[in-house]
């Protein structure tokens, strides 16, 4: 019997969630989920102990060495990269992106074009790799360059940049390197100090296995923010300005307390994941590792995980779910190499899968985008995404804005056999003609 949702558009938003995600929201949501630093009642300074162990988690988890402080919060991985983007460059100034960007990028550094006379350098992706390299950013700069972004890996191609190359390019140049982590956050690791990032960007509803409506940015002590959000934070409310004191300065109206809980939730189960992948018992299935039982209750409230050990635990947890879901796209690799007239967006040489996340799009010189994926919807109960997906430089360089984009296949940590018997019985179906 087949599943109703074979699912595999994990690039869009993970899905289904670890149930600790789901179990913690409900808990928090019904016991504790009031307005933090809004009041001094148990059930706020019990919300704000939650927030503040949640910044600590996740500047751990992404080998950030400064105060956790300096973890804010946001709505979306977009909106971190608006802040990030606008609080950094000012009127006048160079910027160094890619063609292989989201428009959370695109459109951002086509408005500071426009409104701040910000000049921009969109460098290509090299044919054979799919990557740009960093001699590459090291010949577009200019003395008046002021930024580097970039995503982690495309969203398309599911190709990885040379982050620590970069990074350590940036360094020796003094210019902040800004970092779109959307879909590398929780599938790779990233550690802010060793790749010289300044500015980390993360969305919680993707590798991160939170829910919608959380996202943030990491900033490193060394580089300046302006303040790019105004308005009232539960502190000096007699203040005409923003406080200075982080992350309050940045951070206004309510939190989204619910979804900060789930992403909270989820920085637990990557430390129970990692600890049980070091038992000697180990995990036998992707439902072993969804289901695991994660101690959340009220005592864990206010006392915070062991940071040294999330670190190493988490860290663990990162190579599994990379290591788990590479080996699902390398059988989707190697079924769609028995079509001749399938092409795989990414370069040349995209079958290396050494620099890759999970995540591929393809063209067939026989069969339309839309019909691939409606039949694969319609006929197999498999969840993939045609079109452009956000990022028309990576199609107009593709040769792929014709085909009206492609069809993007992204399985995941919890994708099981069921799930794969499916998309390769429908891709077998629709592609053979």
């Amino acid at each position: 019997m087949k599943k109703d949702n074979a699912y595999f558009d994990n690039a869009s938003t993970s899905w289904p969630k670890p149930e600790a995600v789901y179990l913690f929201i409900d808990q928090f949501q019904r016991h504790h989920a009031v307005n933090p630093s809004r009041g001094g009642y148990a059930m706020a300074i019990e919300t704000e102990a939650m927030v503040i162990q949640t910044r600590q988690l996740l500047a751990t988890f992404f080998g950030f060495s400064g105060p956790a402080n300096r973890v804010l919060f946001t709505a979306n991985i977009t909106d971190s990269l608006n802040m990030a983007l606008g609080g950094t460059l000012k009127t006048g100034d160079h910027v160094i992106t890619t063609r292989l960007e989201h428009n959370a990028v695109l459109r951002t550094t086509a408005y500071l074009e426009r409104d701040r006379k910000v000049s921009t350098t969109y460098l290509p992706a090299d044919a054979g790799t799919g990557v740009v390299s960093a001699d590459a950013i090291k010949a577009a700069i200019e003395p008046h360059t002021a930024a580097i972004v970039l995503s982690h890996a495309s969203n398309v191609t599911g190709r990885v940049q040379p982050l620590c190359d970069i990074g350590q390019l940036a360094r020796e140049h003094k210019i902040p390197l800004i970092v779109d982590s959307a879909q590398t956050a929780g599938v790779l690791p990233i550690n802010m100090h060793s790749d010289g990032i300044s500015i980390l960007t993360f969305t919680g509803h993707k590798g991160l296995f939170g829910p919608m409506g959380i996202g943030g940015l990491i900033v490193d002590k060394s580089t300046d923010l302006t303040v790019t959000k105004f308005g009232g934070n539960g502190i000096l409310s007699e203040a005409r300005y923003q406080p200075d004191s982080w992350p309050h300065r940045h951070e206004v109206g309510t939190l989204a307390v619910p979804a900060i809980a789930g992403l909270h939730a989820a920085q637990r189960w990557f430390n129970t994941l990692g600890e049980n992948l070091a038992s000697p018992y180990g995990l036998t299935s992707a439902q072993d590792a969804r289901t695991l039982a994660v101690a959340l209750n009220e005592e864990s409230i206010g006392h915070p995980l062991d940071l040294n050990q999330h670190a190493i635990r988490s860290a663990d947890a990162v190579k599994h779910i990379h290591r788990t879901e590479m080996e699902h796209l390398r059988i989707i690799q190697q079924v769609l190499a028995e079509f001749d007239h399938v092409r795989v967006l990414g370069g040349t040489k995209n079958q290396d899968t050494e620099n890759q996340v999970a995540t591929l799009s393809f063209v067939s010189d026989q069969v339309s985008t839309e019909r691939i994926a409606s039949a694969l919807d319609a006929d197999f109960h498999v969840c993939s995404r045609a079109g452009l997906h956000c990022a028309p430089l990576v199609h107009t360089d593709e040769r792929t804005l014709e085909t009206q984009g492609a069809v993007r296949l992204a399985p995941g940590l919890f994708t099981d056999k069921q799930d794969m018997a499916q998309l390769l019985e429908g891709l077998r179906d629709v592609l053979s003609v």
